[in-house]
């Protein structure tokens, strides 16, 4: 029987390669902030842990699902593969597939549309933690993550903002301020999360 927890959502990821793994979960962290992520370096090691069915998702390295294949068919629906290029993606057709040796922000967006459109846009996953008191936004905040999050530099957003350069830079440090966010990632998972820009346009 799964004993899910709907408000702290279990995720494994299952991955030889103990850095691979621990940047994945920091990711993962972040895109999805009230999940419980735990790493494994096989599937032995997370069999013998026992409650498989409490996760919801099983991040596994191609080679880990080559090797257990019949486990992971099993639960093809929760087993996302993780390749190391597009190639390696033809083999798991019937599998969702993230390829993970790319750009930390091209790996941020492939996470969120994977998040959007496996949860119907997020609706069969619990909210994000949600900020109170300092960490609520002002609209001109709302409007420059919007734009961080598409890559605007900050002259671009202040031309676009017909602002300063300078208000631009203050507008940014304020938003990772409140937000206690420091990386361009954070700030752009934080945007399409809450709705301020589209994933299919960063």
């Amino acid at each position: 029987m799964t004993s899910h927890d709907n408000r702290h959502p279990k995720i494994a990821v299952i991955d030889n390669n103990t850095l691979a793994a621990l940047g994945l979960k920091h990711i993962l962290q972040q895109v999805m902030p009230i999940a419980v992520i735990d790493c494994y370096n096989s599937l032995e090691e997370l069999e013998n842990g026992g409650r498989v069915d409490d996760y919801y998702h099983f991040f596994a390295a191609v080679t880990v699902v080559l090797s257990s294949r019949a486990f992971f068919e099993r639960y093809r629906c929760k087993t996302i593969v993780l390749t190391g290029s597009m190639a390696d993606n033809r083999g798991f057709s019937n599998f969702h597939s993230l390829c993970v040796d790319v750009p930390e922000k091209e790996l941020v967006k492939s996470l969120l549309k994977l998040e959007q459109n496996a949860h119907g846009k997020g609706k069969n996953l619990p909210p994000m933690i949600k900020k109170t008191g300092q960490g609520k936004l002002s609209v001109r905040e709302t409007e420059v993550i919007s734009f961080i999050a598409r890559g605007y530099s900050n002259k671009e957003i202040a031309d676009k903002l017909n602002i300063s350069i300078t208000t631009a830079m203050t507008h940014r440090r304020n938003i990772m301020e409140k937000l206690g966010m420091r990386t361009v990632s954070a700030m752009t998972i934080y945007a399409v999360m809450n709705g301020y820009v589209d994933v299919s346009s960063i």
